[in-house]
């Protein structure tokens, strides 16, 4: 399925699969690795990264960090009116949209862990057009997760209430 959807090959799999392992390697390395040419080895990832297939992304290792982070899951029936929230959260730093009961899944951070679920009070749980909602603290990562984390975006009223 992945490789209809995206139109890869064997050889674009592994030279995703190389530069998901290290993303500073160099293309002749690459082209060592999958038995093709360097030239071949750049066009191909100049196609990936063109299509939006192979993208780089600075951030932090959530799994290397002292920080807190959550799950909330929940459900409403104004997906709009949550999308605003998060989007002026900063603490609520990925979202997902779900099948099933519940239609959101977010991961929340902080660096205090008792500020999670005030986060989560003070931007879901006396909300009207939220009908179910649960959190759940992460304890630990199996893999390494690396996302950005904004530290420009204003201080949200959460925390000060």
């Amino acid at each position: 399925m992945l490789s209809k959807n995206l139109s890869l090959d064997e050889i674009d799999k592994k030279i995703v699969e190389v530069v998901q392992k290290k993303p500073n390697i160099t293309h002749t390395k690459i082209a060592e690795y999958v038995k093709r040419s360097q030239p071949t080895v750049g066009m191909r990832i100049k196609r990936l990264e063109e299509s939006g297939a192979l993208t780089y992304r600075a951030g932090f290792n959530l799994s290397k960090i002292d920080l807190f982070f959550g799950i909330v899951e929940l459900q409403t029936k104004d997906p709009d009116k949550v999308y605003d929230i998060i989007s002026k959260c900063p603490y609520m730093i990925q979202t997902f949209r779900l099948s099933g009961i519940n239609n959101f899944f977010i991961l929340l951070v902080s660096d205090k862990i008792e500020d999670l679920d005030k986060i989560v009070n003070y931007h879901f749980r006396s909300k009207p057009f939220i009908s179910n909602i649960s959190i759940q603290m992460i304890t630990d990562f199996l893999k390494d997760f690396v996302v950005p984390l904004d530290f420009e975006k204003e201080e949200c009223d959460c925390l000060l209430h």
